[in-house]
């Protein structure tokens, strides 16, 4: 089976961990272990933020980026429903209302206009989701932000080395998230980071992510056991330094598959639209006009096949059964992607001979 992703693991990982384990020092009380900061310093400087925050995941990263932007059980934070239930979880932890609003179809992330339209006199902060490693359109939601004063935390937990206008991911927002979990461009196993350009969040996300504390055995607020391991970190140092050739392969395998595929008229393709670079974290096609049955009898085929084919996401979060008490939405582009889509492998070890295999059978496969 080609899998959809697969994390890439060599002998850069196994000698630093290596040394981690060797050094006995493997966390640290308040999460600032030397190899913590090195590997934040390290993303700070690959991402072009002042600060970045290392947690053990990116839910973690997404709760604390809520809890520093000082989101209330009785405020309204407003997202895409087409995306990782985790994005709406965070919100639902603290108590607050997660608002639900519809997507563009050509890029699946959320349309500022329907944000717009979302606002009320509840709302605190905006999540917009680049989805499948395509950055939002940033710009707009944050007009759409400093209008109605709202935070803007941007999940980029699928976009690590995407682009938009030139600017990676979390310049146009107050904090940006990202997770390493072992499907991601690059991974520490599990684990997470909060950027931001912000002193005083910055602040807040370190005392949250160790029990509220400064200092040792000081809180000042209420905080969590949010902490990265040193192996962890170990792990996504080295990962970074290989990012740029894992982007690159990437890159090369979206645009060998998309030319395989050109012709293919029943499925639209992802785009990278003018000023927009995309991390290809997914391949995601659409099979137009289906309903969910064809879809995933596509997906079922492929997989005969050895083709890792996989769908995210085939519920939106708003149909889910627990995200039903928070009200009734009519979000027609969320729910026809979501029947729609499929997303193939063009992951760093997917050969050139794969690429041309998994072409060639998506489009024997749709005849």
């Amino acid at each position: 089976m080609i899998p959809v992703n697969m994390p890439q693991i060599g002998d850069e990982e196994t000698k630093i961990v290596a040394k981690v384990l060797r050094s006995r020092v493997l966390t640290d009380r308040l999460g600032n272990g030397p190899m913590v900061k090195k590997f934040e310093k390290a993303y700070a400087r690959f991402t072009r933020a002042k600060h970045a925050v290392a947690v053990n995941n990116g839910t973690a990263a997404l709760h604390m980026a809520l809890l520093a932007a000082g989101v209330k059980p009785e405020n309204e934070v407003i997202l895409p429903s087409f995306t990782f239930a985790a994005t709406a979880e965070v919100v639902a932890m603290i108590g607050a209302r997660p608002v639900f609003v519809d997507i563009n179809p050509e890029t699946y992330n959320v349309d500022p206009k329907k944000i717009e339209e979302a606002v009320t006199a509840k709302a605190k902060a905006i999540i917009p989701v680049d989805l499948y490693g395509l950055p939002a359109d940033m710009e707009a939601i944050k007009e759409v932000a400093q209008k109605h004063n709202l935070t803007v935390i941007e999940d980029a937990a699928q976009a690590h080395g995407a682009a938009y206008k030139g600017k990676p991911p979390g310049y146009f927002a107050d904090m940006a998230c990202w997770s390493f979990y072992a499907t991601k461009n690059m991974t520490t196993g599990e684990g997470g980071m909060v950027t931001t350009n912000d002193d005083d969040y910055a602040e807040k996300l370190r005392c949250i992510r160790s029990h509220g504390e400064k200092e040792e055995y000081r809180s000042l607020m209420i905080g969590y056991n949010y902490r990265m391991p040193e192996i962890e970190a170990a792990i996504g140092y080295a990962q970074l330094r290989k990012l740029p050739e894992f982007l690159r392969r990437r890159r090369k395998n979206a645009r060998l598959l998309t030319e395989s595929l050109a012709e293919t008229k029943r499925l639209q393709l992802p785009t990278e639209p003018r000023n927009y670079r995309h991390s290809w974290y997914l391949y995601t096609v659409r099979l137009r006009d289906a309903d969910a049955a064809a879809r995933n009898k596509v997906v079922e085929e492929l997989r005969k096949r050895g083709i890792g084919a996989a769908v995210y996401y085939p519920t939106p979060i708003h149909l889910m059964p627990y995200y039903r008490q928070f009200g009734e939405y009519r979000i027609p582009e969320t729910e026809r992607a979501a029947q729609q889509v499929l997303s193939l492998p063009v992951h760093p070890g997917v050969t050139s001979k794969e690429i041309n295999y998994i072409g060639d059978s998506v489009r024997q496969v749709l005849k």
